[in-house]
């Protein structure tokens, strides 16, 4: 059985583990103790909402939601950043739960709208949010400048 709930602090052992992997799909090098330290500062300024994914009490997916605003509706929307689902955990429904829990969550918290963004080569990714519901933006682009030396 998979349950959903949203995370708290006393989740990072688990949590460290799976960020790490969702960092390495994206190319970067693994670094557990960098990633809890990551998630412990975001618990402790409450500036995300992680929700976790367990199945028979092992944590096996999470997804991580950065609240924002937009001004051309004048409300709050959440970004989905992260979801992520370990490999021997897929094709079991963890992300469809998880992305459901963030729609559930938005709501509950008066947001208009998520939003997210994925590699071009996120093929499954792209598959998973389409078949949720989730519709690709095809009016507005995407751009971004790096502003420090750091591995991004």
């Amino acid at each position: 059985m998979i349950t959903i709930r949203q995370a708290t602090i006393q989740d990072l052992e688990p949590l460290a583990p799976l960020f790490d992997g969702y960092r390495q799909f994206y190319g970067q090098r693994s670094d557990v103790v960098a990633a809890e330290a990551f998630l412990r500062d975001r618990f402790v300024h409450s500036e995300s909402v992680i929700h976790i994914a367990s199945r028979n009490a092992l944590a096996v997916g999470f997804s991580q939601l950065y609240p924002s605003f937009s001004s051309i509706s004048m409300c709050r929307i959440y970004v989905l950043s992260d979801l992520f689902v370990a490999k021997d955990a897929r094709k079991l429904g963890v992300g469809h739960l998880l992305l459901e829990a963030a729609v559930q969550y938005g709501r509950s918290m008066g947001a208009r709208q998520l939003t997210l963004e994925t590699a071009k080569t996120n093929v499954t990714g792209q598959h998973l949010y389409e078949t949720n519901g989730w519709q690709r933006d095809t009016e507005f682009y995407v751009y971004q400048i790096t502003l420090d030396s750091r591995e991004s």
